[in-house]
């Protein structure tokens, strides 16, 4: 499970809990990562301001594998299916060997303020059936954050 938040055109991991089979990610605790690979990072995005989203769009969009969405056109349909779909899916886009399906964690007043995802080893499981998983879990922290039980 990885939880994140964005700043800026960016975005913070602030928390990760990895079993002991846990994919090898490239992430850390703290760490910065650009927002149009990872899972939560497509949340973040998909749900940031327009100039914000327009300001990384534009800009040189780095590539990681061979499966990185790097065309500006792509990365925006893809954003409006996570609008859409209320989760993203990153498949290989960070390491070949890696699935992250994220959702979003909203405020009490509704806005996105972070992202929630589960990364496992690409093959393993269909990304669809994880995503009501991490979209229930994105509610429960979200129900949590608003202080409703």
């Amino acid at each position: 499970m990885q939880l994140a938040v964005r700043e800026g055109t960016e975005l913070v991991f602030i928390e990760r809990i990895a079993g002991s089979e846990a994919v090898p990610v490239l992430t850390r605790v703290g760490g910065r990562f650009a927002l149009t690979a990872t899972g939560v990072g497509l949340v973040l995005l998909a749900h940031a301001p327009t100039d914000v989203q327009d300001e990384v769009l534009s800009g040189p969009i780095d590539r990681y594998t061979e499966c990185t969405v790097t065309d500006p056109r792509s990365l925006r349909r893809m954003l409006a299916d996570v609008r859409t779909t209320g989760f993203s899916i990153s498949d290989r886009q960070v390491t070949m060997d890696a699935l992250s399906v994220a959702a979003p964690i909203h405020s009490s007043r509704g806005h996105v303020i972070a992202a929630v995802s589960l990364v496992v080893h690409h093959g393993t499981v269909s990304p669809h059936s994880l995503a009501p998983l991490v979209q229930t879990s994105a509610r429960a922290i979200s129900r949590t954050l608003s202080g409703a039980a």
